[in-house]
């Protein structure tokens, strides 16, 4: 991780943090960086979501990539793998995604995609940072011969919109849904993608004003969508987030299928089809112990890695894996996308209800997820984010609660890669026994190195 680009682009609250100076320093060393990697004049796509900085953002970003001589694409509002897949589909040096995902409306983000529609990768991202890092802007400045040109792509969201439907293979005129686009960029596409399919939907958090992408709506505040369920009798829910790349589901009963219901059960339908590679899914420490048990339970591995859809993406792409994702909701489907997509999760979960002929009440019910309880420990020195371990009353806590757990449990204990904090988190057979482990270790911490 750099200076400026975190795990998912470069963050912060849009005109405090993320201020258009630094958008137009991206935009114009980014491009730069691209050029010195390329015989031709590099393309690049830049697309948004709908939060009220992102017009702001885009512009100054747009005018930096073409001071250097980037020819621009503007495909405007689309969800970000949108913009990955039409950047792989179109063959261009590069995209770039002005969002913050499922974050309020007040913060934003850009982030660079390759042009194989994956995260730019570490060494350009390097690259990037040393620029702007420089005290002196001597990159060329031409005044008319060499300045980049500006286009504005509208039949972008079209070729997305086909890419999805494609990939249902048939309609669904006997299901009912609701679709919660988070006044997100989904709001855009996910309306005519399921009229086209035949669906019969409902769709609430599609009027977008700038201000309420995520507010009380989306995949971090399900509530909306359970209620919608419910009182329309529909088959399923889905919700998006800001930018479309992660989805929570609701079942015909209003329960919550969340990211490890909606992995199992695409998981285990791949499987039987065999098109699931190495039989393996891939998920972070974050996902349910349940999770796994069902996975082994019905012949199938996880692979685990560290919390983050980039983590997720980048051992699928080192080991041959072709499905992953997270409990939060991202979900790979890299024979198909090169990054998570909400609304081609939702498609292919609808898929399994489809061929299989179940509710999706009874596909989740195949998935027992045990009680879990996330305790954020704040730290009294920012140098214990590293060296907690060393504190063996820390250490000798931990150890005691997973024996007392064997297999009928697990203790996560983490620190915070943003914040000094330390999150204890633990997963057991009963909320009882959960919280006593949770909280004794919680004490523990609190006493040796808390606040």
């Amino acid at each position: 991780m750099g200076k400026y680009f975190g795990t998912d682009g470069v963050r912060g609250e849009a005109n405090v943090d993320l201020k258009p100076e630094m958008a137009f320093k991206l935009g114009r060393f980014g491009g730069y960086v691209l050029s010195q990697h390329e015989t031709e004049q590099p393309k690049v796509y830049v697309a948004r979501d709908t939060r009220i900085s992102g017009q702001m953002l885009s512009t100054s970003l747009i005018s930096g990539l073409l001071s250097v001589g980037i020819e621009v694409f503007d495909l405007g509002v689309i969800a970000t793998p949108g913009l990955a897949y039409i950047v792989k589909k179109d063959k261009v040096s590069a995209g770039v995604m002005i969002t913050a995902s499922h974050n309020p409306a007040l913060d934003n983000g850009i982030k660079f995609f390759g042009g194989d529609g994956f995260k730019l990768d570490d060494a350009k991202e390097l690259e990037i940072e040393a620029l702007i890092d420089t005290d002196n802007d001597n990159l060329p400045r031409p005044s008319a011969e060499g300045l980049g040109k500006l286009h504005t792509y509208k039949e972008a969201k079209q070729k997305y919109i086909s890419f999805l439907e494609n990939t249902a293979k048939g309609n669904f005129e006997d299901f009912k849904i609701v679709l919660d686009t988070a006044n997100g960029a989904t709001s855009t596409t996910a309306r005519s993608v399921y009229l086209d399919l035949g669906v019969d939907i409902e769709v609430i958090g599609d009027k977008p004003d700038g201000l309420n992408i995520n507010d009380k709506i989306g995949s971090t505040h399900p509530e909306a969508l359970v209620a919608e369920v419910l009182e329309n009798g529909a088959d399923a829910g889905f919700a998006y987030d800001g930018d479309g790349d992660r989805i929570i589901a609701v079942d015909e009963m209003g329960n919550i299928v969340d990211g490890d219901r909606i992995m199992f059960i695409i998981g285990k339908h791949l499987k039987a089809q065999g098109k699931l590679a190495q039989d393996a899914v891939v998920t972070t420490v974050m996902s349910n112990i349940g999770f796994h048990k069902a996975l082994e339970e019905n012949g199938m591995k996880s692979i685990v890695t560290a919390v983050g859809d980039r983590y997720v993406l980048e051992e699928m792409r080192k080991s041959a894996y072709n499905f992953g994702g997270e409990q939060s909701g991202h979900m790979i489907f890299l024979d198909l996308s090169p990054t998570g997509d909400g609304q081609l999760s939702s498609i292919q979960l609808l898929k399994v209800m489809r061929e299989t002929g179940k509710k999706l009440s009874q596909l989740a019910a195949e998935v027992t997820i045990y009680p879990q309880k996330l305790v954020n420990v704040r730290l009294s020195q920012l140098s214990y984010k590293d060296t907690w371990k060393d504190f063996s009353a820390i250490t000798d806590i931990i150890s005691e609660k997973e024996t007392l757990l064997g297999e009928s449990g697990r203790i996560l204990v983490r620190p915070s890669g943003t914040e000094p904090l330390l999150r204890v988190m633990a997963e057991a057979s009963t909320k009882k026994m959960v919280d006593n482990v949770v909280d004794s270790i919680v004490e523990v911490v609190k006493a040796e190195i808390g606040e």
